[in-house]
């Protein structure tokens, strides 16, 4: 959940200080994790789900304040713009009937919350982007009422010395755009998979999540249309990227670092390097001087909150006060239903765990620079990309989907205890997915064809299914 701040001004004072408190919990991390101070050494699982409020031309709704007050639940929270929102869920503990509970949670969770805006004459939606959404939706008297966004925003802007976000996203059309603030990046939803991991099996588990990022979201994808231009079959990746597009403290001089990233290269030895790199190659956005417990990291994580690695580590603490590691998988989108999601998350959890087993060290001759082309190139064509795996041949993602991860996505839900039962319900969708072809996106494109480039009747027909909860390599195509 982004965290609420104090103030939206700052000194150079504040600057100072904050980064004086964020070297010190930095060294204390690393003084902590030496001496055994990670003792959890479950897996646990959990999601956020980034949604949409329309009205029911099916317009982006602004109205996520009044919405929360009446929805009045704690685990569903602001996101950037007026018309998003964030569910949240409790987490739960890797082992047989996970899946399940996840699947029921969420369903749980979006009823209830679909029925509180049917209330509002609104309706919630699931999508990785909102093709009906208007450039002129994406303005700052639209963003949510919270101080960390306006200083988001505001120092965005000025760490590029009030140089505009340029965007330029070249697909069967090309779209560029200029703007004054970082509102674009509201057009970009996620659902983001979460695993808590022992922190003694943490690098083995970050650098295998570098690795499924690719098949992951060449089977996931669903953000192919941005203001009525055909872009990436995942234009969520290059839009988010660029909306925020911030380096370090050389400015954008030095290309592998910026705010939103793939990141350098595997770890190495330990998760804190990237928590050593975020203090030594990221300015601070959010220089707010905490009075939290110390021992809890409170710079340092609200610090890594401003830093959007597609896999991003995170520290937290459980009702007790114990520390624990997790890894946030962010790179796939919204939607299209609740069980496509569930089936997803499936999949990540199987082939993670899969990968981090075979060897804690993780590349097993995939270079980094293979993994992340291959990320870019699931983000661009989908299924249609073509992926080197770990035997350095090239090859059709489905046929790497099929042949290969989901083999081994089955074999980690085994290893994690799952019943078989349990995954054929959900990797099975993933394999019919990848089969027919018919994503998310692709369903999209499809059907915006179908419709003569109507773009409000192909999102009406996207809810409907939505709706009806069939998985969308189910559905129909045509008017």
């Amino acid at each position: 959940m982004g965290q609420e701040i104090s103030l939206t001004h700052f000194s150079d004072t504040d600057f100072q200080q904050f980064h004086d408190r964020l070297a010190g919990e930095t060294a204390s991390l690393r003084r902590f994790a030496e001496a055994g101070g990670f003792s959890d050494t479950r897996f646990i699982a959990g999601f956020e789900l980034e949604a949409w409020l329309l009205d029911h031309a099916g317009l982006p709704n602004p109205v996520n304040e009044t919405y929360l007050r009446t929805l009045n639940d704690p685990l569903v929270v602001p996101e950037l713009s007026r018309f998003n929102v964030e569910l949240n869920a409790a987490p739960i503990e890797m082992g047989a009937g996970v899946l399940y509970a996840m699947e029921a949670s969420l369903n749980a969770t979006w009823g209830r919350c679909q029925q509180v805006a049917h209330g509002m004459d609104a309706v919630l939606a699931m999508i990785g982007i909102l093709p009906t959404i208007r450039d002129s939706d994406l303005c700052l008297k639209n963003i949510s009422a919270m101080k960390r966004y306006d200083a988001l925003n505001a120092q965005v802007l000025q760490q590029r010395n009030g140089e505009p976000i340029h965007i330029d996203i070249q697909g069967q059309d090309h779209l560029q755009s200029r703007r004054p603030d970082v509102m674009l990046e509201a057009a970009t939803t996620s659902f983001q998979l979460h695993l808590q991991v022992p922190f003694d099996q943490a690098t083995g588990y970050f650098n295998a999540s570098l690795q499924t990022c690719a098949p992951l979201l060449a089977a996931g994808v669903n953000s192919p249309v941005l203001f009525g231009h055909r872009l990436w079959q995942e234009t969520r990746v290059p839009l988010f990227e660029q909306s925020v597009e911030v380096g370090g403290y050389q400015g954008l001089v030095e290309p592998s670092i910026r705010r939103v990233t793939f990141g350098r290269d595997y770890v190495a030895d330990s998760l804190l390097e990237l928590f050593q790199e975020n203090l030594e190659q990221y300015p601070v956005l959010l220089p707010v001087l905490l009075e939290d417990d110390p021992a809890r990291f409170p710079h340092l994580r609200l610090h890594n909150g401003a830093i959007w690695r597609w896999v991003r580590p995170l520290i937290g603490f459980d009702a007790e006060g114990h520390a624990h590691l997790r890894l946030e998988q962010r790179v796939l989108p919204s939607g299209p239903t609740v069980l496509d999601m569930v089936a997803n998350a499936a999949f990540y959890y199987g082939l993670v765990h899969a990968l981090a087993r075979q060897d804690e060290r993780a590349p097993h001759g995939l270079s980094f620079a293979d993994a992340r082309r291959n990320f870019y190139a699931a983000a661009r064509h989908g299924l249609g990309a073509e992926l080197v795996w770990q035997d350095g041949i090239r090859q059709p993602a489905r046929e790497c989907i099929l042949e290969t991860c989901l083999p081994l996505a089955r074999q980690g839900l085994q290893a994690f205890g799952l019943s078989g039962i349990e995954i054929d319900r959900y990797l099975d969708v993933v394999a019919a997915r990848t089969r027919s072809g018919q994503t998310g996106a692709q369903w999209q494109l499809h059907q915006l064809e179908a419709v003569n480039g109507d773009v409000p009747r192909m999102m009406n027909d996207y809810l409907e299914n939505q709706r009806s909860g069939a998985p969308v390599h189910e559905w129909p195509v045509g008017c």
